[in-house]
């Protein structure tokens, strides 16, 4: 059965809710200060099954100026709208505001039920009727049926629910996604249930047994029931107004306003991006950060309207604008919303969310303002491309792409493997699935290549960068696995080598300035000369009077060529003598098995502050192993 919202508009005291009783028998006026004030204060709803089939639930608003917000509220997620003008009245400043925000919201279906046609003569209805028609040009109730009806003599009602039934055969199938969304419009408690909570709900699927979270507070329950007009059911779809009640939820811990939705699905966030069109009614233009009312969903939270290109925001002009937020709202790509002025409350403006996780916009950045321009009219590929290098070295997860572009899983998989296939994109986490766009990961690669020459040039002598120091230079945002991804493609590609933990360019040659190659051979003679009893290296530095830094470089240089052996902290031998000692020990360990230190210290005619960092060494290198007080020639 196809599941289709109504939601009535209309100013105060024009006979909504009389209305909807007439048709359904529901007073949807249930607390009782509305019943004895005569006004609807809160959101009241009701339900009917109409001839062809559908089955209407509908949404009774309040008409007052002081409940706009609550109007709103229940205009969300409504499929059609009834405006409500009363003949004796005609239209009146609700019904132009209820009109524009429908128009904002992007309600693109409805009619007019022309009320309390009991109370005025033929002649005054025609009046009435053209006054309406002139109303309504140019919106989007401009061809729409106007409907007389009495809710007190029940004249016209049938002809206004075969009206509707025409009407619901024209409202389209909501689009398909699987993001299950449900915005919180009542919170009460019910006994032997517990905590309930009612919505329309916009998209995707909710079961008896599933997990979800409320947001932006975070809140997690398990759902222990569900009721779709006042029917038990195991599951709700999209357009259905649905009741849940929860396992262990106590009331305080949610609001109207709130978002119900599956576990990591939604993010909250203090800025949204959108497209905004100011109402040509102001009578006066907006000024960069004005202070607003942010209504969205079931949700009114205070905020700034940011003006991105300009500094002053006329009637009737459409931009693009970020909203700087005082609480955090759990948005989707092309929700609607309606911006209210702070004081006094009027409506302003709406449109329609850009993106629900931006970045925060500095003022005249024409690359930004551009594309959020981009985003308006833009194919899913080129969106999902935009965000995804919009978002930096930071990445974007696919769950991310989810809400800012407000695709299909399955469209959006296609999508992203399509740009990866030819890499505009990169999937640097397939754990989270998430992307950098190839401008980004190519620009993280010439600032690598960068920073690798720039310490090729400072140190010379040095084989390379170790991988933690380069992996400082990246920046701060960047993930472990966007780091490793870069180098694994640098090295893949040949442009850089990487020897233990040391990271170089791949054309990167250690080459000796002339007062080096000076210092190379002079530390040789020394230590060559010295045999096995060389000075510690500072006394070399000292005697060569050089600078020790860059005499070390030079040291570390002729270690790594294998023409010096390092035994120990500043303790250093030429290979000559080094090896000279190693082939005499191995012959004497061959012929005698073992070796004590007294022994190795007549073979080398060293002191003990030399032959014990060489056993040590020999040790390190299993040319021996260490038995008792002697050593051995380790086998193999």
């Amino acid at each position: 059965m196809k599941q289709i919202i109504l939601g009535t508009a209309g100013h105060i005291d024009h006979g909504k809710t009389s209305l909807i009783k007439a048709v359904t028998g529901v007073n949807t006026d249930r607390l009782k200060e509305e019943q004895e004030r005569g006004i609807t204060i809160e959101l009241g709803f009701a339900s009917m099954d109409l001839l062809g089939g559908r089955h209407l639930g509908i949404v009774d608003v309040p008409g007052h100026e002081k409940f706009v917000k609550n109007m709103v509220a229940g205009a969300t997620g409504i499929d059609m709208v009834s405006m409500v003008i009363a003949a004796d009245e005609g239209v009146m400043p609700q019904t132009r505001e209820h009109m524009e925000i429908c128009a904002l919201l992007g309600i693109q279906h409805g009619l007019i039920a022309l009320t309390k046609t009991d109370l005025v003569d033929e002649e005054w209805m025609e009046l009435v009727t053209e006054d309406i028609r002139e109303f309504s040009r140019g919106t989007f109730l401009e061809d729409c049926a106007i409907v007389p009806v009495s809710s007190a003599s029940g004249d016209g009602i049938q002809e206004f629910v075969a009206a509707l039934d025409e009407l619901s055969a024209a409202v389209p199938e909501r689009s398909v996604t699987n993001l299950f969304r449900l915005p919180v419009d009542r919170v009460f408690s019910m006994k032997g249930f517990g905590t309930v909570i009612t919505g329309s709900l916009v998209s995707g699927k909710i079961n008896v047994g599933d997990s979800i979270t409320i947001y932006p507070s975070m809140t997690t329950s398990k759902v222990r029931g569900i009721q779709v007009h006042n029917e038990s059911v195991e599951t709700a779809g999209p357009g259905m107004r649905t009741a849940i009640n929860f396992q262990g939820l106590e009331k305080a811990s949610v609001n109207r306003g709130e978002v119900i939705s599956t576990p990591g699905s939604l993010k909250p966030s203090y800025m949204v991006d959108v497209s905004l069109h100011f109402l040509n009614s102001n009578r006066k233009p907006a000024k960069n950060r004005t202070k607003v009312r942010f209504h969205t969903g079931t949700s009114e939270v205070f905020g700034y309207l940011v003006l991105l290109d300009r500094d002053e925001l006329k009637p009737g002009e459409d931009i693009v604008a970020q909203l700087r937020l005082d609480t955090p709202v759990s948005l989707v790509r092309d929700d609607r919303f309606v911006i209210r002025s702070y004081s006094p409350v009027r409506t302003i403006g709406g449109g329609k969310v850009l993106n629900p996780v931006p970045q925060k916009h500095k003022q005249f950045q024409t690359d930004v303002v551009e594309g959020l321009k981009g985003l308006i009219k833009s194919e899913p590929q080129e969106i999902v491309s935009f965000h995804v290098q919009d978002a930096g070295v930071a990445g974007v997860t696919f769950s991310d792409l989810v809400i800012m572009t407000n695709l299909p899983e399955k469209q959006l998989t296609s999508i992203t493997q399509a740009l990866s296939s030819v890499r505009e994109i990169i999937q640097i986490d397939k754990d989270t699935r998430r992307f950098v766009h190839k401008i980004i990961f190519d620009s993280l690669q010439d600032d690598t290549a960068l920073n690798l020459e720039n310490y090729h040039k400072a140190n010379p002598l040095k084989a390379g960068m170790s991988k933690e120091e380069l992996k400082s230079k990246f920046p701060v945002k960047a993930a472990d696995k966007l780091f490793s991804a870069v180098m694994n493609q640098m090295l893949k590609a040949g442009k850089t080598v990487q020897e233990g933990e040391a990271v170089r360019m791949a054309d990167h040659k250690v080459s000796l300035g002339i007062d080096q190659a000076d210092i190379k051979k002079k530390v040789l003679d020394i230590y060559l000369k010295a045999k096995l009893q060389p000075p510690y290296f500072k006394e070399v530095t000292r005697t060569l009077e050089v600078d020790p830094a860059r005499a070390k470089d030079v040291l570390m240089l002729l270690v790594k060529e294998g023409t010096m052996i390092k035994a120990k902290e500043d303790l250093f031998f030429h290979v000559e003598p080094y090896e000279d000692l190693r082939k005499r020990l191995v012959d004497f360990l061959v012929a005698n098995e073992e070796i004590t230190t007294p022994q190795f210290k007549e073979m080398t005619g060293a002191s003990r502050k030399y032959i014990i960092p060489l056993l040590e060494y020999f040790d390190a290198k299993n040319v021996t192993i260490r038995v008792g007080d002697s050593r051995q020639l380790r086998k193999g």
